[in-house]
């Protein structure tokens, strides 16, 4: 591919875009990328809080509460135009970007109202008020950089990001996606304007507005990169990469400058908060390098995702084998158990058939080999409906003690270490628990894949933390 082909997609976070300081770095960001990348494509969050704030109002106005609606709309005009007023002298592009914005605040006003007078709020419904902080940031953002001199044009996603009909947690159509966004983007780029377009957001076959899910930015993102198809796609958030920790856990947590797509899957499941676990499968399918950095810090290299890993991988007491540790917390741990399941076929479909009609994702599953009990975790919230499901899809062999109880425990919190070099290395599991073990944390449960890139363990919230930092300790630093 020549050089003048050469394309990046990048994606600014919400705290990226969250003030006018922020924004001074995105231009400076996309300034300095402009002169390596001929060809990009900007993807943008909300500005930090304002998805909150819509969504508390939508769901204030289902409650008949429109008293807030007018402070709501103060709020969102004092954020936007702010930061206009601070960054883009030029008149005519400062007025046009605030005359824009005040119409989608006045249709989120007015998308409320309706909601009160409903009484209810359909996913679709929300999906639209859900959507408008994106774009209400593209016209900000576009007004910012072309008063920086870099020519841009702000687009909405829902012109070329196609999806299903599952509001809230849409699924795009990439046959058609690819289709649109070539026709729609392509041209753009080869006339040298930077496309400033939405994350989170795409629309039906039909033309309604839908949402990928919360933090779907960066998924947003990696679709884009992948149907273009880009060279590389860089997403720009508030930390330095990918983190060995929680550094408000662990404050000798570092980034680390390389990390496979196997093991961010892990850690996207296992709680880390860096990247949209649908992120990955795009641009890995693609082919499509991804790179995490950090906005406040844009010289530090940040972390880059690689197929897979650098040869050479040393022992444990070397480094490189257990790359990260994460926490979920806030779990609760459900078991199902009675000496009369043993060889009865079916008691795990009907138990996870049940916890799926409650709408609840399930992290963590063991089994004991004796098939007397089933143990599984749960978000803490939606552990109550789990418990009475189950009962009731039970309640015969409860009735005729083949089951003998379905309970939970308190708050838990599922703990991971991940590593990919794991699979190479003897001992890793021992030293995991003997680590444990002498930081005295009790372990009461234990999951481990059969790809042995992670190994992930239930310990009670209390000991949450002391167990993060004892197995921290196992990265060389």
């Amino acid at each position: 591919m020549s050089e003048i082909e050469k394309t990046l997609v990048m994606k600014f976070g919400g705290t990226s875009v969250g003030s006018a300081k922020a924004l001074t770095n995105v231009l400076q960001i996309v300034r300095d990328a402009r002169a390596e990348w001929p060809r990009m494509v900007v993807v943008t969050s909300a500005m930090s809080g304002v998805t909150n704030l819509l969504l508390d109002s939508a769901w204030q106005a289902i409650q008949g509460n429109i008293e807030s609606l007018s402070d709501a709309k103060k709020a969102l005009r004092e954020k936007h135009f702010e930061a206009a007023d601070a960054l883009v002298q030029d008149a005519v592009l400062r007025k046009k970007a605030k005359s824009e914005i005040d119409a989608l605040i006045f249709s989120f006003v007015n998308l409320c109202k309706a909601i009160a007078v409903l009484g209810e709020a359909s996913p679709r419904a929300l999906d639209m008020v859900a959507s408008l902080g994106e774009r209400m940031c593209i016209r900000l953002l576009t007004a910012v950089l072309k008063n920086g001199g870099i020519e841009s044009r702000a687009i909405d996603s829902t012109e070329f990001i196609i999806t299903n009909n599952h509001f809230q947690n849409a699924h795009p159509d990439f046959e058609v996606t690819t289709r649109k966004t070539r026709s729609v983007l392509i041209p753009l780029l080869e006339e040298g304007v930077v496309p400033i377009t939405t994350g989170f957001i795409g629309a039906t076959h039909e033309g309604v507005v839908t949402t990928l899910g919360r933090g779907g930015s960066d998924y947003s993102a990696a679709v884009i990169g992948a149907v273009l198809p880009a060279d590389d796609v860089w997403i720009w958030t508030d930390v330095d990469g990918i983190m060995t920790a929680d550094p408000r856990i662990v404050s000798s947590a570092r980034s680390l400058p390389e990390i496979t797509y196997n093991e961010i899957a892990e850690l996207a499941y296992y709680g880390a908060k860096v990247l949209h676990p649908k992120t990955i499968r795009p641009v890995l399918d693609a082919g499509i390098s991804l790179r995490i950095c950090n906005t406040f810090n844009p010289s530090h290299p940040g972390t880059r995702l690689v197929a897979n890993p650098a040869k050479g991988v040393k022992p444990l007491n070397g480094g490189q084998v257990i790359k990260a540790v994460t926490a979920i917390q806030k779990q609760r741990l459900i078991t199902i158990e009675g000496r009369g399941m043993l060889g009865v076929p079916g008691v795990a479909g009907r138990a996870f058939a049940a916890v799926a009609s409650t709408g609840t994702s399930v992290p963590l599953i063991t089994q004991a080999s004796s098939e007397q009990s089933i143990c599984f975790a749960v978000p803490a919230e939606s552990a109550e409906p789990v418990i009475k499901n189950l009962e009731k899809i039970f309640s015969n062999e409860i009735l005729e003690n083949d089951i003998d109880r379905v309970w939970m425990t308190e708050d838990v919190s599922i703990i991971t270490v991940v590593g990919v070099g794991m699979i190479h290395a003897l001992g890793v599991a021992g030293q995991v628990f003997s680590q444990l073990g002498k930081s005295n944390v009790n372990v009461l449960a234990i999951a481990q894949g059969s790809s042995e890139v992670s190994i992930s363990m239930v310990v009670a919230a209390v000991d949450t933390e002391n167990a993060v930092k004892a197995l921290h300790q196992l990265i060389v630093k």
